[in-house]
């Protein structure tokens, strides 16, 4: 039988690091996350080949005195934990610190050399402690300024396993980009510059608002296409907020990369964070788009694990599906109360096609360039065209309303015609509008169902005519009878049926013929995976999109001026009626200024 015996002290270091430094962009967040910790006002980070040849992290935070890097350099050891919570129970759920768990810098100077160099403020001169790969290669002063400064060299050195399975320099380079922006994102009071080589990459100023921080480290056109989002929940253990930028449906993206969610500060990579946006985005986005928002939430440190995880980067929740349905709905609420805008501003590229041709060269709708049938074909279009002027649609029409409407009254302007059956061209004090008639009373009748839902506390039920067995396993009926008190609120009623079988004997109303079967499979699925049921309401959702969508004004249905006014001014008072179920604009405008640029008067 083979022995057993201790590991050297340098192998379990490289099997810390393995834990902690899983490559570049992991180790410079330990650091970068020790220079907040520490007090810093600025921080700058430097990079060589993407963090591959060298990682440095300089902070003008408190400084270390020489006894205190010796320290900092063995394992578990850590200012992060009060000498007072020191063996109490329940001490690393109060550490409200980004980092604490001791083992980031011996165990990134078990697989590098790492050279510390830190300076307390007051005190006369600073001390240099050089570690190469575990083994101590320099110890003595040296002049720097107070603060800190950390460099790491030749990461994975001496380790060619690991050092092979790195990527690019280019990939490496993304992923430490994209740990220095969370970072910044979380601490607008901190100003943060970073260099890869003799680039500057990053140079945010101290002191700046989240809102401001978040647009600048995202997109700048956030500020312009997003709504604040601030909302406060008392719970018995403490408050819960949510806070941050979330952006219109409309201002989406492929990937989901330009999502940035914070836990007390910590950024974080949470599989229920995520699906709560998704939740929140349900019906405003289509599946392969994505929301881009930046938030922030903060809640009483007892009830949250943050040391599921070496990197930190995933957090247990303990009530998993309060804080899933406080974030749904504080989210719903934010995009409800600002997002009847829509896209800020026209697509750039159509509107270079509207640009006048150079002068001398004649238009192609022109009449000399033109075969003589085509210029009567053309001049037909201009005149159903010219019927804008008189308020007049291209279909069946009406002399004029009952009252005048003037678009002094309303933000959407009046309707002034009907293009190709299919859009509304409004007047408005500032410019012209252009709205999608399908797109916009999709909107309007989806969110009529949902009013019409939320009125009742308890939703309508359609019983069946004969109940009907739905058969599943055992933890997942063991599961749908632990919720069904919540799903009967919903409508949804049925009851144990033996061990893997569940009698199902009433729907939702709003479902109508819903199969039972698959309804309660997909609705145990939710529950393995969230804990909780979305789950109900989220299906509702999507059902009632579904019904919003055949429900609407079609696209090439002519409608008359007063529908398109009716139109217009529910879309006013609409929440969401800025997007269609799908995340794309229901109307855009061209300001005046636009329009005068276009004909040359700018």
């Amino acid at each position: 039988m083979p022995l057993i015996r201790r590991l050297p002290e340098t192998l379990i270091n490289r099997i810390a690091a393995g834990e902690v430094v899983e490559r570049p962009a992991s180790a410079l967040k330990e650091l970068v996350e020790n220079a907040v910790d520490a007090g810093a006002t600025r921080i700058a980070v430097t990079l060589l080949e993407g963090g591959l040849d060298r990682i440095e992290v300089v902070d003008d935070g408190c400084g270390m005195a020489p006894e205190q890097m010796a320290l900092a350099l063995e394992r578990h050891a850590t200012s992060k934990l009060p000498e007072a919570l020191v063996g109490a129970e329940g001490a690393l759920e109060q550490v409200a610190t980004l980092g604490f768990r001791g083992e980031a810098l011996p165990s990134i100077a078990s697989v590098a050399r790492l050279v510390l160099e830190s300076r307390p403020h007051g005190a006369l001169q600073g001390w240099r402690r050089m570690v190469d790969h575990g083994a101590l290669a320099e110890d003595g002063p040296c002049a720097i300024p107070p603060g800190t400064k950390v460099r790491v060299e030749q990461l994975f050195g001496q380790v060619p396993a690991r050092r092979k399975f790195l990527r690019s320099a280019r990939s490496e380079y993304a992923a430490c980009l994209d740990v220095v922006r969370r970072l910044a994102m979380a601490r607008p009071d901190i100003a943060f510059t970073l260099h890869h080589g003799e680039r500057r990459i990053l140079q945010l100023q101290g002191g700046e608002g989240h809102a401001a921080r978040i647009a600048q480290v995202i997109d700048r056109a956030l500020a312009d296409n997003g709504v604040a989002v601030d909302w406060l929940r008392e719970t018995e253990s403490g408050p819960m907020r949510l806070t941050g930028l979330a952006g219109l449906p409309t201002f989406n993206r492929g990937v989901a990369d330009h999502q940035y969610l914070f836990v007390n500060g910590r950024p974080v990579r949470d599989r229920l964070l995520i699906g709560a946006v998704r939740g929140a985005y349900a019906e405003m986005l289509a599946r392969d788009r994505h929301a881009v928002l930046a938030l922030f939430l903060q809640m009483p440190p007892s009830e949250l694990d943050v040391n599921v995880h070496p990197a930190k980067t995933e957090v247990r929740f303990r009530d998993a599906p309060g804080v899933r349905g406080f974030i749904v709905s504080a989210l719903r609420q934010s995009l409800s109360t600002g997002d009847r805008r829509s896209a800020q501003a026209a697509d750039a590229s159509a509107m270079a096609r509207w640009q006048m041709p150079p002068a001398g060269e004649q238009p192609a709708w022109s009449p000399q360039a033109a075969d003589p049938a085509v210029v009567q074909e053309r001049a037909v279009g201009w005149q159903g065209f010219a019927g804008l002027a008189t308020a007049a649609p291209l279909g069946r029409a009406e002399a004029a309303e009952a009252e005048p409407v003037s678009a002094v009254q309303h933000p959407l302007g009046v309707a002034r015609g009907q293009v190709a059956a299919t859009y509304i061209v409004a007047e408005a004090t500032d410019g012209l509008v252009i709205v999608d008639q399908h797109a916009a009373h999709e909107r309007l009748v989806l969110e009529r169902l949902r009013a019409a839902g939320t009125a009742q506390k308890v939703a309508a039920a359609q019983a069946l005519l004969m109940p009907e067995v739905v058969e599943l396993d055992e933890p997942a009926c063991d599961l749908l009878e632990d919720a069904a008190e919540a799903m009967a609120c919903f409508g949804l009623h049925y009851e144990r049926f033996g061990p893997g079988a569940l009698l199902v004997r009433a729907v939702p109303g709003v479902l109508g013929k819903a199969d039972p079967a698959r309804l309660l499979r997909d609705l145990a699925d939710d529950l393995v995976q969230h804990g909780a049921a979305l789950l109900l309401e989220e299906r509702i959702e999507h059902v009632l999109a579904t019904m919003a969508c055949h429900g609407s004004v079609r696209a090439g249905r002519v409608l008359s001026v007063v529908e398109m006014n009716a139109l217009l001014r529910e879309m006013e008072v609409t929440p969401r009626s800025g997007q269609c179920n799908h995340g794309r604009p229901t109307w855009v405008k061209l300001s005046t200024a636009e329009v005068e640029k276009l004909f040359g008067r700018h």
